[in-house]
C-alpha cells in the first residue's frame, strides 16, 4: 500500500481510538482488507454489557483483568458478523501486545502497521519484545509509518 494510504489509516485507527473511555490509553485498530476496503474496527474497552464506570476504569487492577485490546475487539467483532480478516492488515495506534499478536497470528492477519514515533511505557516494553518476535517468527510483516 502507498504511504499516503498508510497515513489515511493509522489517522482513523488514531480517531477510532478516541472512543475509548480508557482514563490512560486510547487504542485504535482498523483491519483492511487487499483491496484497501475496511473489514474491522476496534478500540479498547470493556465488553459489550459490561459496565465501563470510572471506578473500574481508573484502578488497573478492576480494569485489566475486564478489558478487550483494540486488536481483540476488532478480531472478535469481524467474527461476530462473519467477516474473515485472513491476509489483511493490521493498522494500530500501539503496537500489539503479545496477547493480541497471538490473537492477530490466530486471525490470519498477514500484515501489521503502527507509527514510529511512540513513547512506550516501561511496563510495556519487555512484553513488546516478545510480541515482535513472535510476528517475526510467524512471517508477519511489520511496518512503522
Amino acid at each position: 500500500m502507498s504511504d499516503r494510504w498508510d497515513v489515511r489509516f493509522i489517522e482513523l485507527a488514531k480517531h477510532i481510538s478516541q472512543w475509548s473511555k480508557d482514563p490512560s490509553t486510547k487504542v485504535g485498530c482498523v483491519v483492511v482488507g487487499e483491496d484497501r476496503e475496511i473489514r474491522s474496527t476496534g478500540f479498547n474497552g470493556f465488553p459489550r454489557g459490561i459496565k465501563d464506570d470510572e471506578d473500574r476504569l481508573s484502578d488497573r487492577s478492576k480494569k485489566y483483568p475486564l478489558i478487550c485490546h483494540a486488536e481483540e475487539n476488532a478480531i472478535m467483532h469481524a467474527a461476530r458478523v462473519g467477516v474473515s480478516l485472513k491476509g489483511n492488515t493490521a493498522y494500530v495506534t500501539w503496537p500489539p501486545c503479545s496477547r493480541c499478536t497471538r490473537s492477530l497470528i490466530q486471525a490470519g492477519i498477514n500484515e501489521v502497521v503502527f507509527p514510529k514515533s511512540l513513547d512506550i511505557p516501561d511496563r510495556w516494553q519487555e512484553d513488546f519484545r516478545i510480541a515482535m518476535s513472535m510476528m517475526d517468527e510467524a512471517e508477519i510483516i511489520v511496518r512503522q509509518v
